[in-house]
C-alpha cells in the first residue's frame, strides 16, 4: 500500500463527512435529537472502520475484510437503543435511531468504494423525509385522546356520551349512588380531539353530563 492509495482513503471520508453532513442537516431542520454533528461522525465513523477493515490488514496472508466491519452494525444498535423512549404509551426518537443506522451504512458504502450507491441513498434518505413530513392524511399519524366522563345514568345516557365523543365503547367506567340517581364515570378513547366551546355546548345541552375531563395516561 503506497501513500496514494491512502490519499484515496482520505477522500472517500471526507465524502462520508459530506454526505453524513446532508442528512444531519435535514435533521437539525427539523429539530431532531441527532443531528448534524451526530451524523456527520457516524457516517465518517462508519468509512474510517470500513476502509481499515477492508485494508488494513491487507500485509496478513489470509484475513477476513468483513469481520471488523461487521461490527459497525452491533454498535450503531447500542446508539440507537439510547435515542428510543418510550412514554405514555408511545414510542419517541425510533425514526431518529433508524436514521443514524442507515447513515452508517451510506459510511460504510463510501467506505467500501460504492460512490454512487452511498451517493444515491443519501439523496434516497432526504428525498423520503421530506415527502414523509409533507401535510398530507396519508402519512398522519392518528391520535387517541383519553376523556374523562362523569354522567347521570337513568334510561340510556351512555348511549348518548358515547355518540357525542364518537366512541365505540367505554375504556372504563365506574358507577355509583347519590341517593336515588345512579351517576357514571367513565373513561373513553378517541381520536377527535375535542374543543373548549364543544365541550361547553355539550354540557348546556345535555344537563345530565356533570363534568368532562382530558386526562393523560395513568
Amino acid at each position: 500500500m503506497d501513500w496514494t492509495d491512502e490519499v484515496i482513503y482520505l477522500l472517500r471520508i471526507l465524502l462520508s463527512l459530506g454526505l453524513g453532513f446532508c442528512i444531519g442537516f435535514e435533521r437539525k431542520l427539523r429539530f431532531k435529537e441527532a443531528g448534524i454533528r451526530t451524523h456527520t461522525i457516524v457516517c465518517a465513523g462508519a468509512a474510517l472502520i470500513m476502509v481499515v477493515s477492508k485494508y488494513g490488514f491487507s500485509d496478513i496472508a489470509e484475513y477476513d475484510a468483513s469481520r471488523v466491519a461487521a461490527q459497525i452494525v452491533s454498535g450503531i444498535g447500542f446508539i440507537g437503543a439510547g435515542m428510543i423512549i418510550y412514554r405514555k404509551m408511545a414510542i419517541y426518537g425510533l425514526t431518529t435511531a433508524a436514521g443514524v443506522w442507515a447513515t452508517a451504512g451510506v459510511g460504510m458504502a463510501v467506505g467500501s468504494g460504492l460512490y454512487i450507491v452511498s451517493v444515491g441513498t443519501t439523496i434516497l434518505l432526504i428525498a423520503v423525509q421530506c415527502v414523509m413530513h409533507i401535510k398530507c392524511r396519508l402519512f398522519r399519524t392518528k391520535t387517541y385522546w383519553k376523556v374523562r366522563v362523569r354522567f347521570e345514568q337513568t334510561e340510556n345516557e351512555s348511549e348518548t356520551v358515547r355518540e357525542l365523543f364518537a366512541a365505540d365503547h367505554f375504556e372504563r367506567i365506574q358507577t355509583v349512588r347519590e341517593g336515588e340517581i345512579m351517576v357514571c364515570d367513565a373513561t373513553i378513547n378517541t381520536d377527535k380531539n375535542f374543543t373548549a366551546q364543544y365541550i361547553a355546548e355539550i354540557l348546556k345541552t345535555h344537563p345530565f353530563i356533570r363534568s368532562v375531563e382530558r386526562c393523560g395516561d395513568e
